[in-house]
């Protein structure tokens, strides 16, 4: 069986280490979504030893607290669902009440048309930037 962010990045990586990475997704209804993809194929959380769920953890809010402090969102969405993919990462996705799904979850039915919305300038490095200081 072959997995897809075993063979792909699953984005444009924005930061990594020898366990994880940061990618940028490119969805035009959600600019600013991030996933944090752990390097090595294991399936849940608990697949992990306690130190490398804490440092996963760690990426994780690092890069929610980024988004939070780069683009202002209403909300940021944390997700780790894995059903179609099953391998371990994490969805940061922030969120604005004029989004096309707010307040349900992005994987519904659109409420509305999308409300097209621009990243900060070299938002990607800004996050980097952010990442460095906020995971070590």
């Amino acid at each position: 069986m072959t997995c897809e962010l075993c063979e792909q990045p699953g984005g444009e990586v924005v930061w990594q280490d020898a366990d994880c990475r940061v990618v940028s997704v490119a969805d035009e209804h959600y600019p600013g979504f991030c996933r944090v993809i752990w390097a090595c194929h294991v399936k849940e959380m608990t697949d992990l030893s306690v130190a490398q769920q804490q440092h996963l953890m760690r990426v994780v809010l690092a890069t929610e607290r980024a988004v939070r402090d780069l683009l202002q969102p209403d909300k940021v969405n944390l997700a780790s669902l894995g059903n179609m993919t099953p391998h371990l990462h994490w969805h940061v996705i922030p969120r604005f009440a004029d989004d096309r799904h707010f307040p349900g979850a992005i994987w519904a039915p659109p409420v509305r048309e999308n409300m097209p919305r621009s990243l900060p300038i070299d938002w990607q490095s800004k996050l980097r930037d952010a990442l460095l200081q906020h995971v070590n």
